[in-house]
């Protein structure tokens, strides 16, 4: 057997390929910085558009990007130990209001119920069957990440 058989090969990926992970998954790891320390949180997303969707009820990380919009996420797809894709989308924290808000909040719970049927072949009716569920006395705040660059590595 060769060497470079034995060895698997990493590489970044290309824009078009970190986007495909990203429309593909629905969690991913959320990256802020609060207080000059780095954060990152699981959080439930929806990709479009060069645009991640998400929600949340008032706390930490919405206080952390409300000061701060530089932000992150990061999705991995994990096979094996040493057969991996890896993709970042770096952007900016942008609240939404009003009828633009449920518009947003409708597409995420749609496509998010999309990607659950296809890759786990489950049917789900309701958004907190798949994502986290904010108190009932507070409205949960709908965000983007509005995308500005695509980061990616692989090793397969």
């Amino acid at each position: 057997m060769s060497t470079l058989k034995r060895f698997k090969m990493q590489r970044d990926l290309e824009k078009d390929e970190c986007k495909f992970i990203l429309s593909r998954n629905y969690i991913g790891q959320l990256a802020y910085v609060y207080q000059n320390k780095p954060f990152t949180v699981p959080i439930t997303y929806f990709f479009k558009d060069d645009k991640i969707i998400c929600y949340s009820g008032y706390g930490h990380k919405v206080t952390a990007m409300r000061l701060n919009d530089n932000v992150s996420i990061q999705v991995t797809e994990l096979d094996e130990v040493k057969k991996w894709k890896s993709a970042m989308a770096h952007g900016k924290y942008k609240e939404l209001d009003g009828a633009n808000a449920k518009a947003y909040l409708h597409d995420f719970s749609l496509g998010v119920k999309d990607i659950i049927k296809v890759r786990e072949q489950k049917e789900l009716d309701y958004i907190n069957e798949f994502s986290a569920k904010v108190n009932e006395d507070e409205y949960p705040i709908i965000f983007t990440i509005e995308i500005y660059e695509y980061t990616g590595r692989m090793m397969n």
